[in-house]
């Protein structure tokens, strides 16, 4: 045991009879009836108890026990750590995994690449379209539009050429 309990219960005659650690482990040494009993912490103290009650208890203890590993294991918090009172409880929060100037840079440059394409014709915006956002290779927007595979390759390097000049103005 860890720690010495400030008192022990043993049941005895159907009701609780209060005794000192001293006095529980004197009693425990001389009398081999208290080898066999079993009994759970409750504030400071030892209470006998039943097998059934010993049993649901430890095995909540260990519920309680997994899932606080559980929770530090994947960064949980519980809100204990929010009424604490110091002033990191928003580091908690705060998502390291987002950088949020990338975020803001990435969506700025896929405006600026909207507003490119929208600045391209019609047989151009829709050549963009077919092959990077439908996902088509340039054989099958071929079959598709009955325009030669070599043409519209040629026609695709032009029109990323065209972007990168509107994009770095």
């Amino acid at each position: 045991m860890k720690y010495a309990p400030r008192k022990v219960y043993i049941k005895e005659n159907g009701s609780y009879t209060e005794l000192s650690y001293k006095e529980f482990c004197s009693r425990r040494e001389t009398d081999r009836a208290y080898a066999d009993k079993l009994f759970i912490p409750v504030q400071g103290c030892l209470i006998e108890t039943e097998q059934t009650h010993y049993v649901e208890f430890y095995r909540d203890k260990e519920r309680w026990r997994y899932l606080k590993k559980i929770d530090a294991d994947n960064s949980l918090l519980s809100l204990e750590a929010f009424e604490s009172g110091d002033d990191n409880s928003i580091d908690f929060i705060a998502d390291e995994a987002v950088n949020v100037a990338e975020t803001v840079v990435h969506r700025m440059m896929l405006d600026k690449l909207r507003s490119a394409i929208a600045m391209l014709s019609e047989d151009e915006q829709k050549l963009v379209n077919a092959i990077f956002f439908k996902e088509l290779s340039e054989r099958e927007w071929s079959s598709i539009s009955g325009i030669p595979q070599k043409t519209i390759n040629d026609r695709k390097r032009k029109i990323l050429a065209k972007l990168k000049k509107l994009l770095e103005k």
